[in-house]
């Protein structure tokens, strides 16, 4: 049986919308819908990542979460299809096809959702960009000191 899609687009949401409870029980009534294989352990087990790592605040730099931008769909598409040769490569294992199967979902998802104010680390909004860009006007720069 595969993997509802409604089930997963629903988990994608409520993990963007960090409402971890409810995205919890959705990925407990994925759980009672798959089949006990090593494809869907793989699938299961990034949803469960995706849902740890982004409960921790994206706190760890390393994870991929982290580097995601959610806005930039271009990036997203991209990342999707490098998810998608994993999953056709025949020299992964089960285990691992469905795992980036279940973020080339997520990833699908991500890029048909419209999502505001979940810049990554460090990106800054165009009022903040512009907001910087005032004040370091005024700070003192190699520059401005040579003219001197």
């Amino acid at each position: 049986m595969p993997i509802p899609s409604a089930l997963v687009t629903r988990f994608a949401q409520l993990l963007i919308n960090k409402q971890f409870a409810e995205a919890e029980r959705e990925l407990e009534r994925l759980k009672q819908k798959m089949h006990k294989t090593e494809w869907n352990r793989g699938y299961f087990r990034a949803l469960y990542g995706m849902l740890l790592i982004r409960r921790a605040n994206n706190s760890d730099s390393y994870s991929f979460f982290a580097k995601l931008d959610l806005n930039d769909k271009e990036a997203l598409q991209t990342y999707r299809k490098e998810f998608l040769n994993h999953v056709r490569n025949r020299l992964h294992g089960d285990f691992d096809r469905g795992f980036f199967s279940a973020w080339a979902d997520f990833t699908r998802v991500l890029s048909k959702m419209n999502v505001e104010n979940t810049n990554p680390k460090g990106a800054l909004s165009e009022e903040e960009k512009n907001k910087t860009s005032k004040e370091n006007k005024n700070q003192a720069t190699m520059e401005k000191f040579l003219e001197d």
